[in-house]
């Protein structure tokens, strides 16, 4: 139960930490299939039979999940603008959710893409 918690936790800094970091530096990464379209997807931890689209706040985060079933997968980098303005209300559109700043073992805050345009935007006009 401890262990739980304690993910839970991680997950809640780390989706904090996403929102302070694409704010300051305006990018957002994530990861696209060489050479073809398609973004990085998994299925979720929490709902059955959704789907969840990754992004990190930093390069460095993104290129530790690079590993095994995304290994044919390659960093690129997103605007804020772009990802505020087209991307979370397509993936809300979509009906997938997003993942935030995963570990490299692909755990991390599942959220509603328009809960976190709302955070974003929330942050962005407070600063």
């Amino acid at each position: 139960m401890k262990q739980i918690l304690n993910l839970k936790i991680n997950s809640e800094k780390r989706y904090k930490k996403f929102i302070d970091d694409v704010i300051e530096n305006k990018i957002v990464w994530g990861l696209k299939l060489k050479n073809e379209d398609g973004w990085a997807v998994a299925i979720s931890n929490e709902y059955e039979d959704t789907e969840v689209m990754t992004f990190w706040s930093n390069k460095i985060y993104a290129k530790a999940c690079l590993k095994e079933e995304w290994d044919n997968y390659e960093i690129c980098s997103i605007t804020l603008d772009d990802f505020l303005n087209h991307w979370l209300t397509g993936l809300n559109e979509d009906e997938l959710l997003v993942g935030v700043n995963w570990d490299m073992n692909l755990i991390g805050l599942e959220v509603e893409p328009l809960d976190l345009l709302d955070d974003i935007l929330k942050l962005k006009i407070s600063n």
